[in-house]
């Protein structure tokens, strides 16, 4: 997706007049709805199965009503400001700079384990379709060159086009509302259960905490405000609609793949689930035809995650909360040093993580990050508050039924995301303390 800098500006009653010839509402509805299910539902399918079982189709909806809720914040808050930058945008106004400069960098965070979670993603899917297995060094292989790849495409300057994308985006939701079809043409409920230890309802629940990652891709769009045609309007209608048309995407997914291979095989291989369900569907035609459309959607995941990602950064480092040395920029005009070292980071995450532990980690950087933002929606706007409340009530919700998780199931990760926040609080300000920013000159 492409990204933009943007400056720090003024609240603007008038944000349609500010663009008239950029994206519209077709492209905008599609670069939404493809951050969304992007390399999402490819990654958590299988995740979520082991969670909330025969509820994980409820999972997706309650995850994706905290989502749509927190698009309403977030498209209300760009129009009100007139600008984009996001959360960190947002909080600048409002002169919090400590607060906003703490929050980019959990932000930052949040996309890099997101990346890590495609590129292990596009590993997996290739190696088992090419009959390498999934958990060997051939995935883990095929993850770093792509995330090589990519950073080798954006520092040339020349990442996708939103042309490109939306091509992927249209290919992979006619593919996999072709196999939900498929699937739910032959529905047997005993399928959402087959193989599986039972799970109660409220399992939904932390199942819906678990893959919020597969609903952040929206708030991409916030940081190219400025390239959208009319972006007030266009944002306001496109980006709901886009939620809403994902959360009916992913529980047809959720049900349709269930049918074709029962929960238990989908539990089983929760790193290539959906190419299991291909597999069953349509053969080997179905398995490479599922595999070709999770190695474009997670391509163009990390490529668009990585390009707003290093665009954010650089923003941040000339508004002095990170180091100055991340705002470099190549001769193309790429921050290729923030470039570089989110993409190597990520690279590494993708080989030494599990594919559950990072789609868990992602989630709640972007849970507590919707929250904020939809505290910040309800404080500021004089509309539609309610749903900014019920955002920020169920987003709260879920990063406290996560932390939980994290702390019964895998303290380790959540000692290293608590070392995270510590340093993007207390530390930052030490660490800035003694290292060359914007500000400093």
């Amino acid at each position: 997706m492409p990204g933009s800098d943007q400056t720090s500006g003024t609240p603007s009653s008038d944000g349609d007049a500010e663009n008239d010839s950029g994206l519209g509402f077709g492209a905008t509805w599609s670069m939404a709805a493809g951050g969304m299910v992007g390399g999402g539902i490819f990654s958590v399918l299988g995740v979520i199965v082991g969670v909330a079982g025969a509820w994980t189709w409820l999972s997706f909806v309650i995850a994706g009503l905290i989502a749509l809720a927190t698009s309403l914040s977030y498209v209300h808050l760009a129009a009100d400001y007139g600008e984009g930058g996001g959360a960190f945008t947002f909080l600048r106004e409002i002169n919090a700079e400590g607060f906003a400069g703490s929050l980019s960098w959990v932000l930052v965070v949040g996309y890099t384990l997101t990346m890590s979670v495609y590129a292990s993603t596009f590993g997996h899917y290739g190696a088992y379709a090419l009959g390498l297995g999934v958990s060997g060094w051939a995935a883990r292989a095929g993850a770093v060159a792509l995330v090589g790849a990519i950073i080798a495409l954006n520092l040339r300057g020349t990442g996708s086009t939103a042309r490109v994308e939306t091509v992927i985006v249209w290919g992979n939701l006619i593919l996999l509302i072709g196999l939900s079809a498929f699937g739910l043409a032959d529905w047997s409920t005993d399928q959402l259960s087959a193989g599986i230890e039972p799970v109660g309802w409220t399992g939904a629940l932390v199942g819906a905490a678990t893959i919020f990652m597969s609903y952040e891709g929206f708030q991409l769009l916030a940081y190219d405000y400025k390239e959208i045609e009319r972006p007030k309007k266009t944002l306001q209608r496109a980006v709901p609609l886009a939620v809403v048309f994902v959360i009916g995407v992913y529980v047809a997914v959720a049900l349709g793949a269930a049918m074709l291979t029962g929960a238990g095989t989908l539990q089983e291989r929760s790193d290539v689930a959906l190419s299991v369900a291909g597999e069953a569907a349509l053969g080997t035609w179905g398995l490479w035809l599922v595999t070709l459309a999770a190695a474009c959607a997670t391509a163009a995941a990390v490529n668009s995650t990585l390009f707003a990602t290093a665009r954010l950064a650089r923003r941040v480092a000339s508004d002095g909360e990170l180091p100055a040395v991340v705002d470099h920029t190549n001769g193309a005009g790429v921050p290729d040093r923030a470039l570089m070292g989110i993409g190597a980071v990520a690279a590494v995450l993708a080989v030494v993580g599990s594919l559950s532990t990072l789609v868990e980690a992602a989630s709640l950087a972007f849970l507590f990050t919707f929250a904020v933002v939809n505290v910040l929606a309800f404080r500021h706007l004089h509309h539609g508050r309610w749903v900014s409340a019920a955002g920020a009530l169920g987003a709260g919700a879920a990063t406290v039924l996560l932390v939980w998780r994290f702390a019964h199931r895998d303290p380790v990760a959540l000692a290293f995301l608590a070392g995270v926040v510590v340093l993007a609080t207390a530390g930052r300000h030490v660490l800035l303390a003694h290292v060359r920013t914007e500000s400093s000159d």
